[in-house]
């Protein structure tokens, strides 16, 4: 089963990269994670480009989101709201039903992430992508609770995450 990992963060070598990382690394042998790196590269949404033949970028994007059994999306909170990045990204897709009942989990990893979370949240359901109170989580501090080799530092944190793991594993069979 393929997932597609999106992380909101265009920072090399972030948390939120970190956190993905650590999700791949630990979700059960059947799950291939692919985790998307091109975020930086994706052009600024705009209607007029949105037709039948948007920009190469979004064709391969949206393939992606297609192809994939599921999404993983991590992100953090710039300015309590959403990195423009990851906004953007999500825009481009609006105008489709690529989402659409697409089991995804929704990861927020920041230092309070609490607006950003909810932004993601409204974000996925106008989209219809298809997750539940057990696919979201709310990393509050995430800076002090992982390393710079990307291990969690912080059990609580580390048993949170193996749970929206196991649950996102659950919500996927349903």
């Amino acid at each position: 089963m393929k997932i597609l990992a999106i992380t909101g963060s265009t920072r090399n070598n972030s948390s939120n990269y970190k956190i993905i990382k650590f999700i791949s690394e630990n979700i059960k042998s059947e799950f291939d994670v692919e985790i998307f790196e091109d975020l930086a590269g994706i052009p600024h949404f705009n209607p007029d480009l949105d037709t039948e033949n948007p920009p190469e970028q979004i064709v391969s994007f949206r393939n992606k989101i297609i192809e994939a059994d599921g999404i993983i999306i991590c992100t953090p909170e710039y300015v309590f709201s959403l990195p423009g990045s990851l906004k953007n990204v999500l825009e481009w897709c609006v105008s489709t039903t690529i989402f659409s009942n697409k089991t995804t989990g929704l990861i927020t990893a920041s230092a309070s992430g609490e607006m950003a979370h909810d932004q993601l949240s409204l974000i996925m359901k106008t989209l219809e992508a298809k997750f539940e109170n057990s696919t979201q989580l709310l990393i509050q501090g995430i800076r002090g609770k992982i390393n710079d080799e990307g291990e969690i530092t912080n059990k609580e944190t580390e048993i949170a995450l193996q749970n929206f793991i196991r649950n996102f594993e659950s919500q996927y069979k349903k």
